[in-house]
């Protein structure tokens, strides 16, 4: 049997970044999340954020790609979502997503992250830092005193549609 232990911290969000993900909401769908992720052999280790995109630290399951897991736990999700009406709106989430993957010593740290979203994103706009992380990771990282900011992403507002 193949021993496999990759760790991903993944980001994404809601079409155009509308803040669906509510209080009352985003309590019922991290633990949909993550029962429906579990029964697809996906173990999440923490999920969080703020109303327009969560965080996620995932085990990457040996017989599964990045990709594979993102569209079980993004379209799935969204196809709850709608079935269930927990939203006035249709929900989407974006097409895109960030993903890189967490050395078995940065895990405490990245969780740590994850935990704090809503505070995390109280002192810093997520539009403001994704533009610092892509012009300079590091530049970010030190400006802002986060060395997780490292590993995160944001998606593009006007990116085609996933679980329709």
């Amino acid at each position: 049997m193949s021993y496999v232990n990759i760790w991903v911290h993944a980001v994404w969000g809601t079409k155009s970044r509308y803040p669906f993900l509510t209080k009352e909401i985003k309590a019922e769908l991290l633990s949909h999340i993550i029962e429906n992720a579990k029964s697809k052999g996906i173990f999440i280790s923490i999920i969080n954020g703020p109303t327009d995109h969560l965080h996620a630290l995932i085990s990457l399951p040996n017989t599964m790609t990045i990709a594979d897991v993102m569209q079980l736990i993004k379209g799935e999700s969204s196809f709850w979502i709608n079935k269930n009406n927990l939203t006035e709106k249709k929900f989407q989430w974006c097409h895109k997503y960030y993903a890189a993957s967490v050395d078995r010593f940065s895990i405490s740290r990245v969780r740590s992250y994850i935990d704090n979203q809503e505070t995390h994103h109280s002192k810093v706009g997520f539009s403001d830092e994704y533009e610092e992380f892509l012009c300079d990771p590091l530049i970010s990282m030190l400006k802002h005193g986060d060395k997780a900011s490292l590993l995160r992403g944001v998606v593009e507002e006007e990116d085609e549609v996933v679980g329709d």
